[in-house]
């Protein structure tokens, strides 16, 4: 083979790389507390909410499972300047992800909420707390609790979906791979190290939430 490997063109601008991986960090977080909070409001709309409301959930939630998270990406940043509505690539793809996650929180929520028993519900209302204070502690928590390593899991995988938003320029690990790739032209050892940095990342979100999950649901058990 001819090919020679040459990774110092890649590590001589590395400090591009570890600022995209940086911003990845914080698009994902971003996108993982406005994900759940729509993910929340979603899973008590499909579970308690009225029926026209729980339809018009059930019916994002479909939407948006059953379609590309890049087309998504492109309608709202390519689609909605036709109807006047125009932002930046960064905040488009804060929007996507957000809409994206917030339709797969919203099933795992509506199944964590269906899981709490309506005894629980009913002790809470007999000792007079109010449907707020029942939501909150006898459903909202327990709910969080039983489903929580799902929620994980797809916020994990959404930190690596973060990668598709390079398509419409958003500045992320990928956009920056991208960026020295077209003027190194070493693909290969770009990608490559940028796949063990993904895989890095990966692994500190799997330990983090690791760490969350003791901190809230374990810790004075």
């Amino acid at each position: 083979m001819a090919y020679q490997f040459q990774f110092g063109s890649v590590f001589a601008g590395f400090d591009q790389l570890l600022w995209g991986a940086w911003l990845t960090v914080l698009l994902s977080a971003a996108g993982i507390v406005l994900g759940l909070m729509l993910g929340i409001l979603g899973g008590w709309g499909r579970a308690q909410g009225p029926r026209w409301l729980a339809w018009a959930i059930a019916a994002y939630v479909e939407a948006i499972r059953n379609t590309p998270f890049l087309v998504q990406l492109f309608l709202i940043f390519f689609g909605l300047p036709s109807l006047g509505i125009r932002m930046s690539a960064g905040a488009a793809a804060l929007l996507t992800l957000t809409i994206n996650t917030g339709a797969y929180c919203t099933e795992i929520v509506r199944a964590g909420i269906e899981a709490v028993p309506r005894g629980q519900v009913e002790a809470g209302r007999a000792l007079g707390l109010t449907r707020v204070q029942v939501f909150r502690f006898l459903i909202l928590f327990p709910a969080l609790r039983t489903v929580y390593p799902a929620l994980a899991s797809q916020f994990t995988l959404m930190m690596l979906a973060t990668s598709v938003v390079s398509q419409i320029s958003a500045e992320e690990l990928t956009f920056a791979a991208n960026f020295m790739q077209s003027r190194t032209f070493r693909s290969f050892e770009i990608y490559a190290v940028v796949m063990v940095m993904y895989l890095a990342l990966a692994l500190a979100f799997r330990g983090f939430f690791r760490g969350v999950h003791w901190l809230v649901f374990e810790r004075g058990r």
